[in-house]
C-alpha cells in the first residue's frame, strides 16, 4: 500500500485545537500577525491552519509567500494594506493597480481573497493618515473593478473603539466629531460597495485601564457578572464584548448607517503580562475565548440586535516576540512558534476545556483514541502528519518492522498515533478531536504486540461510570459527525423526490 509515513518526532506538548467553526453563517477565524523572528515558515502554517479546520483567516499585508501557502487550501483570507503604503496607493492609480497585478491576480482564485483591508486603527497611528484612507480605498475598489473582482473582493478599513467619543451606556454610542472628516466619506463608501464596517473589540483593555469600573467577570463573558442595564434602553448586558459592539451599532445608527454590516476584526485575551498585568494569563485567555467563541456560533447576536450573525477574528495565531510595548502585546498567541498550543480551547462551544498543567492532567478513564471511519483519506493522512510532527508523538512504533506497523493501513497508523497524542495531553475531548477525524472508544484497540497506550492503568472499580461517561460521548459523537450526515442524506432524498 502506497503512501506516506510520517517523521519520527520527538515528545509532545500540548493540545491539538480544533479551529474555525462556520455555524448559521457567523463565522471564526484567526488573525495571522508575522512580527515575530522565530515563527515557522508560511508553508507549515498553512498544513497547521488546514489541520485544525481554520477556515478564515486575517493577514495584515499581501506577502505573497503568505498568499501563495494558502492556494488551493479553501482558507478564505483577508489581506491587508499597510498603514505605510496609504501615500503611494492615494496618490496614484497606477501604483494600485501594480500592486493588485503583482501580489493579487496572480494568486486567485487560487488563493481565496474575501476582503482587503485598507489601512489599520489609522486613528491610533502617531502620522496623520486618516486623510489617505478613503482616497486609496476608491483607488483600490478601481483596480478591482478593472480587474472585474469588485464584487467578489470587497474593500474596507479597520478601526479601534477609540474612534468613539463615547461608548457608555452602548445606546449612547458616537463617533468621535474629530475623525468626521474622513469617516463620513467612508461609511458612504461602503454602503455604496455593500462593503462591512470593521472593528478590533478588545475587552481586555476596558478591564486593565479600568478594573474598578469594569469586572473580570463581565469582561470574560462570566455567567457569574453583574448584569449591566442600559439605562436609555432598558437593554441588559451580560458581558462587555456585546456593551462594545452595540457601542459601534448605535453610533453607526446614529448617522443613518445601521444597515452596515460589522465584522469584529480583532478580538482576544493575552496569555501572558508583566507583574502588573494580573489578568494577562492562559486561564483568562482560554476563558475569554471559548465563551466568545460559544456566543458567536450561537448566533446569541447582542442585546441591541438579538441573532444577529456576528464574524469574529481571534487575534492570534502566534505570541509575536517583535512587538514593542508591554509584555502583554507579545503573548496573545493560540500556539507558540513550534506550533504546539499555549492552551486548550474549546472550538465547538459545546463543552469544557481543561488547562494542560501537571495538576489537572486527568486520566484516560478507560478511554483510547482512534481515526474516525468517516474521515477520508485525505484528512487522515494531514492529521497523521502533524500528529507525528508538530504534534511530537512517538511514532516509531508504526514504522516498518515495528510492531504495531501491521496492519499497513492509513487507519491503523492514525489511530495509533491519535490515541499516543490523546493520553499524554489529558485524555480531554479536544486531544482526541484532530480536526473531525478522530473518534473516542471504550474499546481497548491493543493487538497482539501493539500496545495502545492509556495515561493511567483502569481497576474495575469504575466500569459502570466509564460505560456512562462512554453513552454520553457517543451521543455526543452521533450528534455531532453522524446526524449532520443523516440530515444530508435526508435532503438529497426530498430533492430527488422533489425533482
Amino acid at each position: 500500500m502506497e503512501r506516506d509515513l510520517p517523521v519520527v518526532p520527538s515528545l509532545l506538548v500540548l493540545l491539538l485545537l480544533h479551529f474555525a467553526v462556520d455555524c448559521n453563517g457567523s463565522k471564526v477565524g484567526v488573525c495571522y500577525g508575522r512580527n515575530a523572528d522565530d515563527l515557522p515558515t508560511p508553508d507549515k502554517v498553512a498544513q497547521l491552519v488546514q489541520l485544525h479546520s481554520i477556515k478564515y483567516l486575517r493577514i495584515y499585508d499581501s506577502n505573497i509567500q503568505v498568499i501563495k501557502a494558502f492556494a488551493n487550501t479553501g482558507v478564505e483570507l483577508i489581506v491587508g494594506v499597510p498603514n505605510s503604503d496609504l501615500l503611494p496607493f492615494s496618490q496614484y492609480q497606477s501604483n494600485v493597480n501594480t500592486w493588485l497585478k503583482n501580489s493579487i491576480l496572480p494568486y486567485y482564485p487560487a488563493t481565496m481573497i474575501t476582503y482587503i483591508i485598507v489601512g489599520a486603527e489609522v486613528t491610533e497611528t502617531r502620522d496623520n493618515v486618516s486623510a489617505l484612507v478613503v482616497p486609496a480605498m476608491v483607488n483600490v475598489l478601481a483596480a478591482l473593478k478593472k480587474a472585474g473582482l469588485h464584487k467578489r473582493i470587497k474593500v474596507s478599513s479597520t478601526h479601534s473603539l477609540g474612534i468613539l467619543s463615547r461608548s457608555f451606556p452602548p445606546s449612547a454610542g458616537a463617533f468621535d466629531s474629530k475623525y468626521a472628516y474622513f469617516l463620513k466619506p467612508m461609511l458612504e463608501f461602503l454602503v455604496e460597495n455593500q462593503s462591512p464596517f470593521m472593528v478590533d473589540l478588545y475587552p481586555y483593555y476596558a478591564y486593565r485601564d479600568s478594573p474598578s469600573n469594569v469586572s473580570l467577570d463581565y469582561a470574560l463573558f462570566s455567567p457569574s457578572a453583574s448584569d449591566v442595564i442600559d439605562p436609555n434602553t432598558g437593554l441588559v448586558y451580560t458581558n462587555m464584548f456585546d456593551a462594545q459592539l452595540d457601542s459601534i451599532f448605535f453610533a453607526l445608527m446614529a448617522l443613518n448607517f445601521r444597515t452596515l454590516k460589522i465584522i469584529v476584526t480583532e478580538s482576544g485575551w493575552p496569555n501572558k503580562g508583566a507583574a502588573k498585568e494580573t489578568a494577562a494569563t492562559p486561564d483568562n485567555a482560554q476563558t475569554y475565548n471559548t465563551n466568545l467563541i460559544r456566543h458567536v456560533i450561537n448566533d446569541a447576536g447582542t442585546p441591541a440586535k438579538p441573532g444577529e450573525e456576528i464574524d469574529v477574528y481571534i487575534f492570534s495565531l502566534f505570541n509575536e516576540n517583535r512587538k514593542p510595548g508591554l509584555e502583554s502585546e507579545r503573548n496573545w498567541g493560540l500556539f507558540y512558534p513550534d506550533q504546539t498550543s499555549v492552551y486548550s480551547l474549546d472550538w465547538t462551544g459545546r463543552g469544557n476545556v481543561d488547562i494542560v498543567t501537571g495538576a489537572n492532567i486527568t486520566s484516560s478513564n478507560g478511554t483510547w483514541c482512534v481515526a474516525s471511519s468517516n474521515a477520508s483519506d485525505a484528512d487522515l493522512q494531514n492529521a497523521l502528519n502533524w500528529a507525528c510532527g508538530p504534534g511530537n508523538v512517538d511514532c516509531s512504533a508504526i514504522q516498518p518492522s515495528q510492531p504495531c506497523y501491521q496492519p499497513d493501513t492509513l487507519a491503523s497508523h492514525a489511530s495509533y498515533a491519535f490515541n499516543s497524542y490523546y493520553q499524554q495531553n489529558g485524555a480531554t475531548d479536544v486531544a482526541c478531536n484532530f480536526g473531525g477525524t478522530g473518534l473516542k472508544t471504550t474499546k481497548d484497540p491493543s493487538y497482539d504486540a501493539c500496545v495502545y497506550t492509556t495515561s493511567s492503568k483502569m481497576g474495575t472499580g469504575n466500569s459502570t461510570s466509564a460505560a456512562s461517561t462512554s453513552n454520553a460521548e457517543d451521543t455526543a459523537t452521533w450528534l455531532t459527525e453522524g446526524l449532520p450526515y443523516v440530515l444530508s442524506l435526508l435532503l438529497i432524498a426530498i430533492l430527488g423526490i422533489a425533482l
